[in-house]
């Protein structure tokens, strides 16, 4: 079908935000994917050429390993297990979904779109297995790349200074399995596996993909007795990599059986966190190792075959031809799995190939789309079942319901280890290191009302004392975490413009211990000004401190004054700060200064810039990089509540959405999504929201029917009259 059933109603706010109204589910979905490709098509088509391994087609060769790789990532099981796993209706909705998108590019009549003129190719359509791709959340889904890092630091350092500077959290002994030989194992095998997680540029130029010190999230849910409305309230700010347009686009979907209102990824349907009539929920990463990297001997006599227990077996082959902008003929290209998963990477002359097995490669690994049924539970029981469901990325759940209930579910397809460890990567020829199925969901951690009358997450480690799964040992630092349950604690009734400050905030709790660590320090005569500066400072990252920029130049030479630099820029600062904590060094916290005071001088030579704002930028990147918006001074950093974390001073990612959901009634919620809820550069929903969201403020999410027209200021019916 090409059209709706029914007419459908959308009434755009004044912030951009499309409500939709259809009187069938069908229907709804259609102008879903209508509305999402009316207002963000390129983004839409970069979306599914990623993930299809669709680039090279119209940008270039530059792009071919890019699309070699997600090919390789394809899911290649059971289709109906697939389609049913997020919820028994998700063909019928994500079909729907796609007939709306591939009806507003029929509606062109090959007219393209001003970014698609600049670009130089023309949208493609859609069919509904594009958004089942697993490359959005594979960046996301374990510790692939701590496996080669950790590889490497025990080849170069040694394993006892990795397990005094680096510990795995909880902390056990590092034991690298017998048949790996560690100095093999290097960024090479990785190489193509970081550029296809990379954002999109149509320019050759790579950008540095944002890393889990930089990427995070935050959520936090209180219960009727900590607020003024006696309702609970929920808070949630998800971060990832920041660019126009926006990563994420807020809907309000109603229909027999909807009545959802939040934000989703656009090129998905439905929405990934907000709320329903009866209940509110968001999500952080939880960081489950989901990923293992396994070393499979191949045969030197014939370089098909990998040994596995004591056999060689045949490595399964899928030939594909890649189309190629500029190239008479397509690209051939093998894909190559074992056993564990597929081919990363080859290393020809010492016959090892080098395969990753990852919960993807499972019936229901493509990221958020299990939300369809999240997003229809309407108390805890059907939420937990729904939970259930969901395997990709994992998530840390956070509750709330009208009946005044909280609650958490970390969410996820966890692996079962029964011999090691997965912090390093394993040999495949041996059969001893294989998963033996995944952590039930039912003993998954979780909790409902806790006595404490709050729940909060940031990446932070949530392992209940005594759990008997690991499911991992990289966590964040607890920084952000701690500084919310300080924040939490410091009013007895908690409301939505309170939240908004918490949402906000930029104390810095690693420059407190910094000002521990200092002020039993004496510095030199020459280095005194400097450091009392950093120490009658209030700690807080905002763009108008002088201090603030001191202490941040300050923090990153410590590492390498601390421990050289080679080994220095590899150990993070809560490791940098216990260090002197437990042993004050002087001559390091001199060196450092000393350097950061030079590196200041020579980067801003007019001392009038001498504040935390002057370095520390946004820029909003387009695809197309010509119509970017920036750079904006940043507070904060990768450790503060509002995370701004990002490479030399630049923030590359953090919350573009945020949401506080007021549960005494829905229409009092409130959200903020950066830079626009549109994509064409000419329209004035593409960048209306950057001063708000650069000043932290916040619009109303309308849910009511009389509220959404209230705030109305576009209305269409589809088919149009």
């Amino acid at each position: 079908m090409t059209h709706p059933s029914q007419p459908v109603e959308m009434m755009r706010d004044r912030w951009g935000v499309p409500h939709i109204y259809a009187r069938n589910q069908r229907d709804l979905f259609f102008v879903q994917g209508w509305i999402a490709a009316h207002d963000r098509l390129f983004q839409l088509d970069l979306w599914r050429r990623a993930g299809t391994g669709r680039l090279a087609e119209v940008l270039g060769p530059h792009f071919l390993a890019r699309d070699r790789f997600a090919r390789l990532m394809r899911y290649r099981g059971d289709m109906k297990s697939e389609w049913t796993s997020y919820a028994p209706d998700t063909q019928e909705i994500v079909t729907a979904f796609t007939d709306g998108i591939n009806q507003y590019i029929r509606m062109l009549k090959g007219k393209r779109p001003i970014e698609f003129r600049a670009a130089g190719f023309d949208p493609g359509f859609w069919q509904p297995e594009d958004c089942l791709s697993r490359m959005p959340s594979l960046g996301v889904t374990g510790n692939l790349i701590s496996e080669i890092e950790r590889s490497e630091n025990v080849s170069k350092f040694g394993l006892d200074t990795v397990q005094r500077l680096m510990p795995p959290d909880p902390l056990i002994p590092l034991q690298p399995p017998a048949g790996v030989d560690l100095a093999t194992i290097t960024r090479r095998i990785v190489e193509d596996y970081l550029a296809a997680i990379a954002p999109v540029f149509v320019t050759a130029k790579m950008r540095p993909v944002p890393t889990a010190g930089t990427v995070g999230s935050n959520n936090w849910v209180v219960d009727g007795t900590r607020t003024d409305t006696g309702k609970p309230l929920l808070a949630n700010d998800p971060h990832r990599a920041l660019t126009i347009p926006s990563l994420r686009k807020t809907w309000h979907l109603v229909a027999p059986g909807w009545d959802v209102i939040g934000a989703g990824e656009p090129a998905l349907p439905g929405i990934a966190l907000g709320h329903n009539q009866d209940i509110a929920f968001g999500f952080t990463i939880v960081g489950i190792d989901q990923q293992d990297l396994y070393v499979e001997k191949l045969n030197p006599d014939n370089p098909d075959q990998y040994m596995y227990r004591g056999a060689w077996k045949n490595i399964e082959i899928v030939h594909e031809e890649i189309p190629v902008k500029g190239q008479d003929q397509p690209a051939r290209v093998d894909l190559r799995f074992t056993q564990h998963g597929p081919v990363i990477y080859e290393d020809t002359a010492r016959h090892i190939a080098y395969a990753l097995c990852w919960v993807g490669s499972q019936p229901g690994g493509a990221g958020y789309l299990a939300a369809l049924s999240l997003v229809r539970a309407h108390n805890w029981d059907e939420f937990t079942h729904a939970a259930a469901r969901y395997k990709v990325p994992s998530e840390n759940l956070v509750y709330a319901d009208r009946q005044g209930d909280i609650g958490w579910v970390a969410a996820g397809l966890a692996p079962i280890r029964r011999n090691w460890s997965g912090l390093f990567p394993v040999p495949g020829d041996s059969g001893e290191y294989e998963w033996d199925g995944f952590v039930p969901a039912a003993e998954m951690p979780h909790a409902f009302n806790p006595p404490s009358h709050w729940i909060a997450t940031a990446n932070n480690n949530i392992l209940p004392p005594a759990y008997k799964w690991p499911l991992s040992y990289d966590w964040d630092a607890p920084d952000r975490y701690n500084r919310i349950r300080e924040l939490l604690h410091r009013y007895v009734k908690l409301d939505t413009d309170y939240f908004e400050l918490m949402q906000q905030d930029v104390l810095s709790l690693p420059a407190r211990r910094l000002h521990q660590i200092i002020a039993k320090w004496t510095p030199p005569k020459d280095l005194q000004p400097w450091v009392q500066d950093v120490l009658a400072w209030d700690g807080q990252l905002r763009v108008d401190s002088q201090a603030a920029l001191i202490y941040e130049l300050w923090m990153a030479h410590l590492p390498v004054a601390l421990f050289g630099p080679d080994l220095g820029p590899r150990v993070s600062r809560d490791m940098v700060l216990s260090t002197l904590e437990n042993k004050m060094n002087g001559q390091a916290l001199g060196g450092a200064l000393y350097a950061a005071v030079a590196q200041l001088q020579s980067i801003l030579a007019d001392r009038s810039q001498w504040t935390w704002g002057h370095l520390h930028t946004l820029t909003f990147e387009h695809p197309l990089g010509i119509w970017d918006r920036g750079p904006f001074a940043r507070p904060g950093d990768a450790t503060t509540v509002n995370a701004t974390g990002g490479p030399d001073f630049k923030q590359s990612a953090g919350a573009s959405y945020r949401e506080i959901l007021d549960l005494s009634d829905w229409d009092r919620s409130v959200t903020t999504n950066a830079p626009g809820e549109l994509g064409n550069p000419n329209d004035p929903f593409y960048d209306n929201l950057i001063g708000d969201w650069q000043w932290g403020l916040y619009h109303p999410l309308p849910y009511t029917r009389a509220a959404v027209q209230q705030y109305a200021v576009e209305r269409m019916i589809y088919p149009p009259e």
